[in-house]
């Protein structure tokens, strides 16, 4: 497939770079420094120019292109480039934007803007953070099949009930499959004799009841939050705030601008806003912030969201969730003492990459810095799953596959090694990335 991408930022990069070793891949950008780093880092054809220039997608090659994608930081820029692939030729466009309104007025009619697919930056992260913090222990989140089935990706404490249990002892709940197990930066694919460790990262899949009773049993002291308190008033902050209304929750919301803190207060009734530095500690001490359940962190830039959770913590903040817009820094982040941190950049490229897996995944999660991907596929009659049962499939295919749910018109399927596949079903599947390359034409 060829796949042409705008925008050799973070997120085009990382997308160049999943796809450069089994697709035919060009990268365009403005940027001189930027495309002679590509040249040398990755397998691409990387070409200086303007994506909104036709002339310059013709060189690029649009007229035989697959797919193309628009991922510069700007809305509009990456909207006309598509407008302008539209013109060169007939590939799948794909534009990242950070604003949800270009978002609502594309879903609102697929054919606005000339585009075939669009991702919303700061929605995206919103929602992954929203799903961390509705689950104790979770280092990430992630949803399939219209919301029926869950992904979890759960830090198992030292000291917690679950330590030491063999995943056959864990596995108390119905709708719930082990699929992945994270152990000193390798992935295991459980087995019902598999102890699980403190310090272990799990991978469950199951439905979204089974996966909150999984998260509590982990660490039962750990309570829903109810004093949430998020730093930031921006375009994250206030997706992140209404999400959680939208679940029940009253959080706190720190906006530092008078204008944008009144604007945020209509728009968000179940929010108290309040007008002030985030990084004064007198007023995070006079506003009890140390009390909070959950901090979440979304201001400007990542020094700033790091001080923020690291002074909220330090006034006893039980959890803290940073946004970090530099991909590399996410690890480190976490290496300083922020519980988790959220990519906005590294949840978009997931969201695009999956429109390049086989026969187009209806969504895919990328586990652990792309040790594993969790892939939700519709079986269609050359799927290796098709009229099968999950054993027979099984061995079809290598080792390092794993089958968590299955959901049938709807409806949630537990799936189990005689259960039988059928034409329409969507299967979620997690695969080791050694052989992702040989399952995602199979599936």
């Amino acid at each position: 497939m060829r796949v042409i991408i705008v925008g050799a930022g973070e997120v085009g990069s990382t997308i160049a770079e999943s796809l450069s070793g089994t697709h035919d891949v060009v990268v365009v950008d403005i940027d001189a420094d930027r495309v002679e780093t590509l040249t040398y880092e990755l397998d691409v054809l990387a070409i200086q120019g303007d994506g909104g220039d036709i002339n310059t997608l013709r060189e690029a090659g649009i007229e035989d292109a697959d797919m193309f994608i628009a991922s510069t930081d700007d809305d509009e820029t990456n909207i006309v480039a598509c407008g302008t692939a539209a013109v060169g030729g007939n590939p799948f466009s794909i534009a990242r934007v950070k604003r949800p309104q270009y978002l609502h007025t594309w879903e609102a009619d697929n054919r606005a803007f000339g585009v075939d697919f669009m991702v919303c930056t700061d929605l995206l992260a919103a929602e992954n953070i929203v799903g961390v913090i509705g689950l104790p222990t979770a280092r990430d989140v992630d949803s399939f099949a219209e919301g029926a089935v869950q992904l979890a990706e759960l830090e198992i404490p030292e000291g917690s009930p679950v330590a030491g249990q063999t995943v056959r002892e864990a596995d108390r709940f119905d709708s719930l499959t082990f699929v992945g197990i994270i152990r000193d930066g390798e992935v295991v694919v459980p087995d019902g004799d598999t102890v699980i460790e403190g310090g272990d990262e799990v991978v469950i899949v199951g439905n979204p009841e089974s996966a909150r009773a999984f998260s509590s049993a982990i660490a039962p002291q750990e309570n829903r939050p109810s004093d949430i308190v998020i730093v930031g008033g921006g375009e994250i902050g206030y997706q992140t705030a209404r999400l959680l209304e939208e679940r029940g929750f009253s959080p706190r919301l720190i906006e530092h601008d008078g204008d944008r803190a009144r604007w945020l207060a209509e728009k968000l009734p179940d929010t108290t806003v309040l007008e002030s530095d985030a990084t004064d500690q007198s007023f995070l001490e006079r506003e009890n912030v140390g009390s909070a359940d959950a901090v979440i962190a979304a201001l400007e830039n990542d020094q700033q969201n790091l001080l923020a959770t690291l002074l909220a913590k330090r006034l006893g903040a039980r959890r803290a969730v940073a946004v970090v817009d530099t991909i590399a820094f996410a690890e480190l982040f976490e290496a300083v003492g922020v519980d988790v941190a959220v990519s906005p950049r590294e949840a978009t490229a997931e969201e695009i990459t999956r429109f390049t897996r086989g026969r187009h995944a209806e969504n895919v999660s990328i586990v652990d810095g792309d040790r594993a991907e969790v892939l939700e596929v519709e079986i269609d009659a050359e799927s290796v799953f098709a009229g099968r049962t999950i054993r027979e499939a099984a061995a079809d295919l290598p080792e390092g596959v794993v089958v968590g749910a299955i959901t049938r018109k709807g409806e949630f399927i537990v799936p189990r090694g005689d259960t039988v596949v059928e034409m329409s079903d969507h299967v979620v599947v997690f695969v080791e990335t050694a052989v992702l390359d040989q399952v995602t034409e199979r599936i």
